[in-house]
């Protein structure tokens, strides 16, 4: 994994806000966002931190010693910019898709074809073992994406398993949460109509009028739902943090071999020529909260190349390539320069 030196702590927050938008497409995953830019290893080592030492530091009284030990100001501007996002890009990203669906897609598939390329050039192939471990998680990737979504659960536990479960979306590069919550079925319920009803209930707080909060039934029951949700996601963020930890220490370049196949086998999920297969309830179609129509699989076909709405999204695709690679060029020149600077200093 990349070492990566103190940063601004404006950028970690951008980061967190790229973050957040990737873990709300299903098929993108907030740990490739870091991967890619290059704090993926220091994002995992400060989780990992949240331990018996820690918090016998924090027990003991010695808060800056804890602070530094946890790296919790690079944490806190992080999942910042996460939360911002949510709430401003995360809408944004509703409206483009609403409107311009096929190039917002493109640009998606794009991002993760430089992401492959990108985690390509940093693993070594040594044998026919590699090439098997490549394999498999191909296979792992395209089963999961062709496996059936299960159906709406609202009971608490299984909000919580929700919240361990989707939360590796930001600790595996390639393991998109969001698509993960679609399987459970629970994927409208979190991140669609929990995140409204909380925005809504947001702007009236603003206008003055606290009382909201406890009087409204519906904001009472979303406002538990996201609590549980949240403290899913935070056991899962500090389990999978240790278990990556450990993993990537012995086998760093098995685990990206795996990685780099499931990136690959779940690239399909992104596929930006789509028709959208609408799930069917006994009464009629399924519909959300909002009264739009719940999708319940797609069915993929290839781009007619007369219409020039195609070659627009066949353009975006290559923009998305070329945003990573120039990202990763960026990356490159800022770690030489580091380098340089410390020579220096020793």
């Amino acid at each position: 994994m990349q070492q990566r030196a103190e940063d601004n702590f404006l950028t970690v927050f951008f980061h967190g806000m790229i973050m957040g938008v990737a873990n709300k497409i299903p098929g993108v995953s907030g740990g490739l966002v870091a991967f890619v830019l290059g704090f993926y290893e220091k994002f995992i080592l400060s989780l990992s931190r949240l331990n018996v030492k820690s918090f016998g530091l924090l027990l003991r009284g010695r808060f800056r010693s804890f602070l530094n030990y946890v790296q919790l100001h690079f944490l806190f501007f992080l999942f910042l910019g996460v939360l911002v996002s949510y709430f401003s890009l995360a809408k944004i990203l509703d409206y483009l898709l609403a409107f311009y669906e096929l190039h917002v897609w493109s640009l998606f598939f794009g991002l993760v074809l430089g992401s492959i390329y990108h985690i390509a050039k940093q693993i070594k192939y040594p044998n026919i073992n590699a090439f098997l471990l490549l394999l498999l998680g191909l296979l792992i990737g395209y089963g999961l994406i062709n496996l059936t979504q299960a159906s709406e659960n609202d009971n608490l536990w299984y909000i919580f398993l929700c919240g361990v479960v989707s939360v590796s979306g930001m600790t595996l590069p390639g393991l998109s949460g969001s698509f993960l919550l679609i399987l459970m079925g629970n994927y409208v319920l979190l991140l669609v109509d929990s995140v409204n009803v909380l925005f809504e209930a947001l702007k009236i707080v603003l206008q003055g009028d606290l009382s909201i909060l406890w009087k409204d039934a519906q904001i009472r029951a979303t406002n538990t739902i996201l609590i549980v949700f949240l403290m899913g996601s935070i056991t899962g963020l500090v389990a999978f943090s240790h278990m990556i930890k450990f993993i990537y220490k012995r086998y760093q370049n098995q685990t990206e071999l795996l990685i780099l196949g499931f990136i690959i086998g779940s690239l399909q999920m992104l596929w930006p020529w789509k028709i959208e297969m609408l799930q069917v309830k006994e009464d009629g179609f399924a519909m959300d909260s909002d009264q739009h129509l719940v999708v319940s699989n797609y069915l993929d076909y290839l781009p007619n190349l007369n219409l020039s709405e195609n070659w627009a999204a066949i353009l975006t695709i290559f923009l998305g390539i070329a945003t990573v690679l120039i990202l990763e060029k960026n990356a490159s020149i800022k770690r030489r320069i580091r380098l340089r600077i410390n020579r220096k200093k020793h």
